[in-house]
């Protein structure tokens, strides 16, 4: 799955920001709506494969991922409006091997925007296949 920020904008460049997404991915899995496989929070959208369990649609754990961290990230930038696109993209696992390299565009991600030179370098993003 990834979303997009509004207009693009580059929100989460910093840690404060990024925390606030991803407080709400874990989240949503403790609540058991789903388990996280892995994720890359980039400065501006979100690579998130995760397989969805039973409590949720897809469409509200979007609604809850977005809906809560838009509203953290207006009460700490202190300003009202969209933070996400409406619109999100989804990729339907196929095999055991689209899962794998799938986890692998998720978290190179970085390394192909240019961000850094090596993974490790780059704070957002985890996965449980390199735990």
């Amino acid at each position: 799955m990834t979303c997009i920020t509004n207009n693009r904008e580059r929100i989460f460049t910093e840690l404060a920001s990024a925390q606030l997404v991803i407080l709400q991915l874990l989240k949503l899995e403790d609540e058991q709506a789903l388990k996280t496989i892995c994720y890359t929070l980039m400065p501006d959208h979100l690579h998130w494969q995760f397989q969805l369990l039973e409590r949720y649609s897809l469409a509200e754990v979007m609604k809850r991922m977005k809906g809560r961290s838009a509203q953290a990230i207006n009460i700490q930038k202190s300003k009202q409006g969209k933070v996400w696109q409406a619109d999100y993209y989804e990729h339907h696992i196929k095999s055991e091997d689209d899962l794998i390299n799938q986890a692998r565009y998720i978290v190179a991600n970085p390394l192909r925007a240019g961000l850094v030179d090596n993974i490790s370098n780059y704070a957002f993003w985890d996965c449980i296949y390199l735990k």
